[in-house]
């Protein structure tokens, strides 16, 4: 109910054309409901610069492709103006868009190119073949069809098999970036790694960052200045130089 709340602030909730643009606000990713779900869920917000909610707010912009099945006039948004969609007739529109028409039954959603068995098992073959490398994919590919097995899971063929691919494919993934990361030792002064995906990133980075940290620190002791605690510190007297006596009264 959260995430319907915060789809129905950004057009309103009979998807007509409203009288005023709606913004997408941070804010709303603090009202929804959000199943959170494999490397998802491995996220910590005191560790990733992102919660999974965020990270899933920034995807829902990627555009996808839609077939509607009802004739409506053009959305205004702020982000950009989308339709007028006819019957039959494909369009693309933002995927928080495509999911709210779904939602209502205004639409199918076609699945990207990326998201074919064949596709994913080529991805899944490279990936497995190259232990140092990371295969291109969509940059939120974690999100998007995290999204579209639980919103347009009807128009996605062979599902099943298209979900245990993409959880393959992150595994795999994930098991490279924790064996790259074992890798680094106090001569490391930067790690580069192509390819990773937006959540990957976001889980990743913050390691990266303290682990480089503390090496830096460890080699440059000068950087490291062990201030005393407030309490313990004494007030410091200063000299203002010879007093005069006053006079008597």
């Amino acid at each position: 109910e959260g995430k319907e709340s915060s789809h129905q602030r950004r057009y309103g909730s009979s998807l007509t054309p409203p009288s005023a643009s709606i913004a997408k606000t941070p804010g709303e990713t603090l009202e929804r409901s959000v199943h959170r779900g494999g490397m998802a869920g491995q996220s910590d917000t005191h560790l990733s610069l992102f919660s999974s909610p965020e990270v899933e707010f920034l995807a829902e912009d990627e555009m996808v492709e839609i077939v509607p099945n009802v004739k409506m006039g053009a959305l205004h948004m702020i982000s950009g103006d989308f339709g007028p969609f006819f019957p039959q007739i494909a369009v693309k529109v933002p995927l928080w868009l495509a999911v709210a028409m779904k939602k209502r039954g205004k639409c199918a959603i076609r699945p990207p190119e990326w998201l074919s068995i064949d596709n994913l098992t080529q991805v899944l073959e490279a990936e497995r073949e190259s232990p140092r490398e990371f295969q291109p994919l969509p940059f939120h590919y974690v999100e998007i069809s995290r999204l579209l097995f639980d919103h347009a899971h009807d128009d996605i063929p062979d599902i099943y098999m298209v979900r245990s691919l993409i959880e393959d494919i992150k595994d795999v993934r994930f098991h490279k970036v924790e064996t790259g990361l074992e890798t680094i030792s106090g001569r490391t002064h930067a790690v580069k790694l192509k390819n990773l995906s937006a959540m990957e990133v976001n889980i990743v980075r913050p390691f990266i960052v303290r682990t480089l940290q503390a090496f830096y620190m460890h080699d440059s002791p000068q950087m490291v200045q062990q201030q005393e605690p407030v309490g313990n510190r004494r007030p410091q007297v200063v000299d203002r130089g010879p007093r005069r006596d006053l006079r008597p009264r």
